[in-house]
């Protein structure tokens, strides 16, 4: 950040050589206000022509341009955007679908106009440092709320609802009640996947309580488009004894902000995140009374379609989408085996399954029942970790590999994958290597014998 602000201000001294002024613009000024690194450093050149300014780029490196109408340049190597002042009308219902024209000389206040939300349209002098504020960014900032600048601009960009989302999320700000109300109106059918995924990740990724996003969705009354199976989970009820807390949206949003805690600890935290916000869909399929108290029972495998529905929607990751597959079906087992203390096998046998075995115990740290009056179901953190680090240990041993059964005389077969697999799980059981083959050719010589009858 040192080294970008350094070649903001070389770029503002020439700027302001040649007659122009050069400015800090949108999350850079908000976040160094609130205290907070940003990297992204950009910077807005009022008073020249774009072939001005890309001569004086020239004089820094190699300047490239991603095309003058739109006035947009970058230094090649380095990380910072330079921008011009420009006005921007909506062609379409898409985040995309603008037309844009830039004015070197429209001023400050107009440059600042097209922007969402008045945090993001301060601006800072790069070499005096004063901050021009032209619509309350910074009474918005000590107060703590999300406020648009120009309704009549602001509709017209739906991905803009998302983004007063994210940023409540992130900030731990309000959304001013009048920009609730305009995006209530807004159609969010036309955004694209990647950018809601773009949102929700920051959400997920950046924000203390990521819940807050989902809550400011829901009270623009936004869930509909693209989180459709959230929504089905407001007001389905749980059993109180162990969900005290209330329904599956409540429960699911304690989860989520619970996991936040734990990204740095995980895999990957943002597929862990996701985890975090599927891993009772099923419950929308499952629920129901039996005998006066409510269950949703094989929540976590029945409720798959769901999940897989939800995440294509939402993500094109292969290996996030797998993870929470392949994780969803386990979620309830850790905090079974922490209460029922089974057999060390049994363990193995849950860590096994899990693309990520650690990350089961931080998610059922995020996802543990609480009672009421009655905390023995705790989860308790150090059997799991216990058991896991003998899960490791046992899978650091030597074990039974298909060589080891060829070079034991055993032909290789249309049978050899099955009898691979119950040496895996003779290696789950903590049977050391020697007596392991000689169980695994056992089975084998009756797996043949029988098939040959």
């Amino acid at each position: 950040m040192k080294r970008n602000s350094g070649i903001a201000e070389r770029i503002a001294g020439y700027v302001k050589e040649a007659g122009g002024r050069a400015f800090y613009v949108g999350g850079f000024v908000r976040d160094r206000l609130l205290g907070i690194e940003n990297k992204d450093v950009d910077i807005e050149v009022h008073g020249l022509e774009p072939d001005a300014l890309y001569e004086i780029l020239g004089r820094l490196g190699e300047p490239l341009s991603f095309g003058k109408s739109f006035g947009v340049f970058a230094l090649k190597g380095e990380d910072i955007d330079i921008a011009m002042p420009r006005r921007e009308r909506a062609t379409g219902s898409g985040h995309r679908d603008f037309e844009v024209d830039v004015d070197p000389f429209i001023g400050t206040r107009e440059a600042a106009r097209r922007r969402d939300f008045t945090i993001n349209a301060l601006m800072e002098d790069v070499l005096t440092g004063e901050v021009v504020d032209h619509f309350g960014g910074r009474r918005d900032l000590d107060e703590g709320v999300i406020r648009h600048i120009d309704p009549a601009t602001f509709i017209e960009d739906p991905l803009r609802v998302l983004r007063g989302a994210q940023f409540a999320a992130r900030f731990g700000f309000a959304m001013a009640p009048d920009t609730m109300e305009l995006c209530r109106g807004i159609d969010l059918s036309a955004l694209s996947r990647e950018r809601v995924e773009e949102e929700m990740k920051k959400a997920l990724l950046k924000a203390d309580r990521p819940s807050i996003f989902f809550e400011s969705l829901r009270a623009m009354d936004q869930l509909d488009v693209w989180f459709p199976e959230l929504k089905q989970t407001i007001g389905l009820e749980q059993d109180p004894v162990f969900h005290p807390e209330g329904d599956v949206w409540t429960h699911t949003m304690e989860v989520i902000d619970r996991a936040a805690a734990f990204r740095d600890r995980v895999s990957g935290p943002y597929r862990f995140m996701l985890l975090a916000l599927t891993h009772d869909l099923g419950k929308i399929v499952t629920t129901e009374v039996v005998k006066g108290r409510i269950h949703a029972y094989e929540h976590e495998t029945k409720g798959m379609p769901l999940v897989e529905a939800f995440m294509d929607r939402l993500t094109g990751e292969k290996d996030v989408k797998n993870y929470v597959y392949n994780m969803v079906p386990l979620h309830m087992r850790p905090n079974v085996a922490a209460y029922s203390k089974p057999a060390l096998k049994s363990t193995n046998r849950m860590f096994d399954a899990a693309e990520a075995p650690a990350d089961l115990i931080w998610f059922a740290e995020a996802d543990k029942p609480v009672f009421s009056g009655n905390d023995a179901f705790s989860g308790d953190r150090e059997f799991l970790l216990e058991r896991l680090k003998a899960y490791e240990e046992t899978m650091a041993k030597p074990y039974v590999m298909g060589r080891d059964l060829v070079e034991a005389g055993l032909e290789p077969g249309e049978d050899f994958s099955e009898i691979l697999a119950h040496a895996h799980k003779l290696r789950l059981a903590g049977i050391d290597k020697e007596p392991a083959l000689k169980q695994a050719l056992s089975y084998a010589h009756k797996l043949r014998k029988n098939k040959v009858k």
